[in-house]
């Protein structure tokens, strides 16, 4: 089994979209870890805030079956692939660790994921998996938490 580390956000009916995702990884992977819900503003675009928050799971699905499952949740949910890069999202459920792999695939699939510098996708990791190590810094999510020019603000949270 490999521990997998998941970032998810929405911000169009986000606690919707985030919940009815929490349900999906719960009936596919049993007990799951998951993180308060964060609000905070469209990053690389202007829209409505977003709602991210993070999950903690157990598969033994190999990567690239992991991310294409995940993309068909994504789907699911409305996701539309043809905008921009930065646009709304109804779901956006990113794989940001894979165990200890470091690797660059198809699709822009990069693990860890570079999404990592910013807190949204940060704090609720360190949130649920604090003891987790980084493969390539070597700092655990709670170390690099600390470091994060962000820590120690306050951080709308959301109930789902």
């Amino acid at each position: 089994m490999t521990i997998v580390l998941l970032s998810l956000g929405s911000n169009l009916d986000p606690q919707q979209h985030l919940r009815s995702a929490v349900e999906v990884l719960r009936e596919r992977f049993g007990h799951i870890h998951v993180s308060p819900a964060y609000r905070t503003p469209a990053v690389g675009f202007d829209g409505p805030d977003f709602l991210n928050n993070a999950v903690m799971l157990e598969t033994e699905l190999p990567l690239i079956a992991l991310d294409e499952w995940l993309h068909a949740v994504e789907d699911a949910h409305g996701r539309d692939r043809s905008g921009p890069r930065f646009s709304d999202r109804t779901l956006d459920i990113d794989v940001v660790y894979y165990g200890d792999l470091v690797m660059e695939g198809p699709k822009n699939l990069r693990i860890p994921r570079p999404e990592l510098k910013h807190a949204f996708v940060l704090k609720p990791l360190a949130d649920i998996a604090p003891d987790f190590v980084d493969p390539v810094q070597k700092l655990t999510l709670a170390q690099m938490w600390q470091q994060h020019p962000q820590h120690g603000q306050a951080f709308d949270t959301v109930a789902l």
